[in-house]
């Protein structure tokens, strides 16, 4: 039971004397349980963050002004523009533990090399003829590519073309800053290569399903950097043709989903941070859903609409939108839909926190 004041009447010395007590108790920083127990310890999650739906026309709009006016350098290293969180003003974070941004590079534009504690991930929306260097390996960035940057990777980006690219970066920047595990070094001032191979050398080491390189290292994180939309795309497709055929696969009647795995151990390809692709077929509803723990989605084809904490929302190719904890969703579309999502699922489950409540519909 919560108990913030004594039940019985109290006496004016009785006042005084409980009085008297908070005050030492404030100046030694203490703070008494029973004054805030519902606080700390609420009967389901009490998310600050916001749900919230970011438009990729605005996105995209503001971006491209920053590539006239913004140079790529050293310092601010990134043109990357974050979702603020009303919910978490002071930062800018996209839920407590994620953090979500598009980035522009422009035509022939150079990202210097760095490097950080915090897991990273790019996702391609749309464009092509960019590389990012990952320890020296040329990775291309194409559309509906997933590119990883597992913790404390050199990584740089150069654009080969002399037309702009945006894609989406996804961190586990807000998760790192609260457990004060955040190291960040600057590298060389020029390109480890100017390369632009079709394949990374990551890829043809580790990019072949179901074999496993004996003889490499295995990491934590996922050692394949690329996983590419023509695979995905065919996973996805052939979950849905099974479903009509009359076989498994599905998550639910025309909802498709793959995850994306680290290739040496199965787990997700990034430590604290997971990541999907879910196809809606035309006409999909899916059910109601609660998760705990937080996730940011962006609609990479087609269109449909969700609802999110109640709240209708009609969404377009590249719109992102945010999913706070325990907060309910549902999507709907009537002419089909591919998603992207990106969760810290794995930081729940590790931690024995995670639940999911399902509500299908009457």
């Amino acid at each position: 039971m919560t108990v913030s004041e004594p039940s019985e009447t109290v006496t004016s010395s009785e006042r005084a004397a409980l009085d008297q007590l908070y005050t030492d108790f404030a100046a030694a920083n203490l703070a008494p349980l029973w004054t805030q127990r519902e606080g700390l310890m609420p009967n389901v999650p009490q998310p600050d963050a916001y749900p919230g739906v970011w438009r990729w026309s605005v996105l995209y709009e503001l971006a491209a002004r920053s590539g006239e006016l913004v140079p790529v350098g050293r310092g601010g290293e990134r043109r990357a523009i974050a979702l603020a969180n009303p919910g978490l003003p002071g930062t800018a974070y996209a839920t407590p533990t994620l953090w979500a941004a598009i980035q522009y590079l422009g035509p022939g534009e150079e990202a210097p090399s760095h490097r950080h504690s915090q897991s990273a991930f790019r996702f391609v929306i749309e464009g092509e003829g960019v590389w990012t260097n990952v320890d020296g390996d040329p990775v291309a960035m194409r559309r509906g590519d997933l590119l990883l940057t597992p913790g404390m990777r050199w990584h740089e980006h150069h654009n080969t073309t002399d037309k702009p690219m945006a894609w989406i970066d996804g961190l586990d920047i807000p998760f790192v800053r609260q457990l004060d595990a955040g190291f960040f070094e600057f590298g060389s001032e020029t390109l480890s290569t100017r390369d632009t191979p079709s394949r990374a050398r990551n890829e043809r080491l580790w990019g072949h399903a179901g074999l496993l390189p004996v003889g490499a290292p295995t990491t934590k994180a996922s050692p394949l950097m690329a996983y590419r939309w023509e695979s995905t795309d065919a996973a996805l497709t052939a979950q849905l043709e099974l479903e009509d055929e009359g076989f498994p696969g599905v998550v639910e009647p025309g909802h498709a989903v793959v995850r994306y795995t680290n290739p040496a151990t199965g787990g997700d390809a990034l430590t604290t941070i997971r990541t999907e692709m879910h196809r809606l077929a035309a006409g999909c509803r899916t059910a109601s859903i609660r998760v705990a723990g937080s996730a940011v989605w962006q609609v990479f084809a087609g269109g449909g609409e969700i609802e999110l904490e109640g709240e209708l929302h009609t969404l377009k190719t590249g719109d992102l939108f945010v999913v706070p904890s325990w907060a309910e969703l549902s999507i709907a579309t009537e002419t089909g839909l591919d998603a992207f999502r990106f969760s810290d699922d794995p930081v729940f489950e590790h931690l024995g926190l995670d639940r999911v409540n399902r509500k299908e519909e009457a």
